[in-house]
């Protein structure tokens, strides 16, 4: 069963020895998801269907749940595990995506060409309006530097940024310090030192509003905040207090605490910041190596061999 979308075509011949139901909207129909769930051995999800212990208790073969991407917050671990179901998920495969979208924001904060291309083609040969800045010896901030955020620390360095990082589970012989020269500090450090702050922790208890108005306001008056991670990381309404208050802060958030947001949300009023619909891990390249990462792999536990990328 693939309950969403796999960004690409359905592979030829996959399944050959079982049915396969591909139907991306029935993360949106639950009824209809749970009614197909009785002979269900394998389920593939994005982040929009629930795997929680309604579904499990409409699942009683379920075997294994192939996740197309990373997070798992939608997904109920504890109860899969009491019942003995596996989970896959695609970790790696879109990192780079993710990496490119943080470099991203920052080369767009700092040379904004879109409005420098607005102003010539509205008649303007306005240099000084088009000016912009260097990310070369700015500070970039990381929270967390797991797999997408030791990627984006390498590029960084790369960069001629300096790169301070939080992470309570970063050892002082990791490659993060020894060979990309990161320095670990404190996360109250990071954020009231970095010029660009870059979100990569999951969402948990724990990290729930880890962003809150406190460390938002303590952020540097010129700082951009980047969040590529999950919503529920950053106190949004925290964030339009601060965005509304200090107009020459920026943010560039690809995830929300509600996906999709509401139409009246109050960032969208807001022009110093920049909202994109949770595509940072999304590219052609990414979207061909997880859907086949996951697909493969489930295949395997299926069968009864060995699989990568069990939680």
């Amino acid at each position: 069963m693939i309950s969403e979308s796999l960004w690409i075509p359905l592979p030829d011949g996959y399944g050959k020895n079982f049915e396969v139901v591909y139907d991306p909207q029935l993360a949106v129909r639950r009824d209809a998801l749970l009614s197909l769930g009785r002979d269900t051995f394998a389920l593939i999800v994005r982040n929009q269907t629930q795997v929680d212990e309604q579904l499990l208790d409409a699942y009683p073969n379920l075997r294994v749940v192939g996740r197309l991407g990373v997070g798992l917050d939608n997904i109920d671990i504890s109860a899969c595990r009491a019942r003995g179901v596996q989970i896959i998920s695609a970790r790696g495969a879109n990192a780079v995506s993710v990496a490119e979208y943080v470099l991203a924001c920052m080369l767009h904060h700092a040379r904004f060409l879109h409005r420098a291309d607005d102003v010539v083609k509205k008649g303007r040969w306005d240099r000084s309006a088009a000016t912009g800045s260097e990310i070369f010896g700015k500070t970039l901030g990381l929270i967390g530097v797991g797999d997408i955020g030791m990627r984006v620390a390498s590029r960084a360095r790369a960069l001629g940024l300096t790169v301070m990082a939080y992470d309570p589970y970063v050892m002082e012989s990791s490659v993060i310090v020894q060979d990309l020269s990161v320095q670990m500090s404190t996360l109250d450090a990071v954020v009231t030192n970095a010029d660009y702050l870059s979100v990569h922790v999951p969402l948990t208890p724990a990290t729930r509003h880890l962003l809150d108005k406190k460390r938002l306001s303590a952020m540097k008056e010129m700082s951009v905040l980047i969040n590529t991670a999950r919503g529920g990381i950053v106190d949004e309404s925290a964030l339009y207090e601060t965005l509304r208050d200090h107009p020459q802060r920026m943010a560039y958030l690809d995830v929300r605490e509600q996906e999709p947001p509401r139409l009246d949300n109050p960032l969208n009023a807001l022009t110093n910041i920049i909202l994109t619909p949770h595509i940072a891990g999304i590219t052609e390249e990414s979207s061909e190596r997880v859907s086949n990462f996951i697909l493969r792999q489930v295949e395997h536990l299926i069968r009864g061999e060995q699989a990568q990328g069990i939680v």
